[in-house]
């Protein structure tokens, strides 16, 4: 049995807080300086509401679950997969590609509509610098509109099934049943704002589109494979936790991109899966406990909002 939470976590709380938090924004109170812009710039809601459905899904520690299952779906398209390859540093520095990551995540998410435009943009020069041929001589751009398409669709379907199978709260009783729906369309915008067209409204759309891509997937390379299942770095207790989060991430892609990754996906739900699935929600409401209901962003994002104190990192 995969432990609920890491010896070092629940021993040492404050200390386990600062790595994790280290781990996924590159700053140990978890309030880089783009987490303070969240709190500090500009006024009013941004492009979510406050408190709605996107917030609840990102705001949720079901997001680690669901950057596994992003990645390994981005890894099924070999352009995709041929811009991470050559312009980042995934392999030597994982945790800083995870930390950039997460900055596009929750700036757009919790920051105000002027700092998530002024994030957008950041992206989109980043993604012009992207750009090349791979091994098969193949041209790929990371501002090509149907690998944006791509990338929006295989991260939305991963914080969806994230949320649905293994999140900590119960969004139903909130949003009506439909919330998947609402999800799809409202986070549809921040792929708009990068320049991707022709996005689905809807769960349902959701998997269609992910369907048309078959044609163009190929098996994911093994290299990230097993980086996904180990990352480097990581100590014994922070392996073990991981790797119940990995574990899940295998139940949790789309069944048109688990056969080329060799994992089970969503199609296989037995007695061993579902306790698999199990285990990881305890383990995320087990970490939920020990970091609070917020995350540093939510917390900046309410204090600017007037909804909540300023974060003691702030102060």
């Amino acid at each position: 049995m995969v432990p609920l939470l890491p010896p070092s976590v629940t021993g040492l709380p404050a200390r386990a807080r600062r790595t994790f938090r280290e781990r996924v924004s590159g700053d140990p109170t978890g309030a880089p300086g783009w987490v303070h812009d969240i709190a500090l710039v500009g006024e009013g809601p941004g492009w979510f509401e406050p408190g709605g459905v996107v917030w609840r899904v990102h705001g949720d520690l079901s997001t680690l679950v669901g950057g596994v299952v992003a990645l390994l779906g981005q890894g099924a398209h070999p352009l995709a997969m041929a811009g991470v390859q050559r312009h980042s540093g995934y392999r030597q520095d994982p945790w800083a590609r995870l930390a950039g990551t997460a900055r596009w995540l929750v700036v757009s998410t919790f920051g105000s509509a002027q700092l998530a435009e002024r994030e957008a943009a950041r992206v989109r020069a980043m993604h012009e610098r992207v750009r090349g041929t791979d091994d098969a001589g193949r041209a790929y751009s990371a501002s090509d509109p149907g690998l944006l398409r791509w990338v929006h669709l295989v991260f939305t379907d991963a914080f969806l099934a994230a949320q649905r199978e293994v999140g900590t709260d119960r969004l139903a009783p909130r949003f009506g049943r439909r919330w998947p729906d609402a999800y799809v369309r409202e986070w549809a915008r921040t792929a708009r704002a990068l320049g991707a067209a022709d996005l689905p409204g809807s769960a349902a759309e959701l998997a269609q589109a992910l369907e048309a891509f078959a044609p163009a997937l190929e098996p994911v390379p093994a290299h990230l494979l097993r980086f996904l299942a180990a990352p480097p770095g990581l100590g014994r207790a922070e392996g073990a936790f991981y790797g119940g989060l990995a574990g899940a991430g295998a139940l949790l892609l789309s069944p048109v991109v688990a056969p080329l990754a060799g994992v089970p996906g969503r199609a296989v739900r037995g007695p061993r899966e579902r306790a698999r699935l199990a285990a990881t929600g305890a383990q995320l409401r087990a970490a939920r406990a020990l970091l609070g209901p917020y995350s540093p962003s939510e917390e900046a994002a309410r204090h600017r909002l007037g909804l909540g104190p300023a974060p003691s990192w702030l102060r």
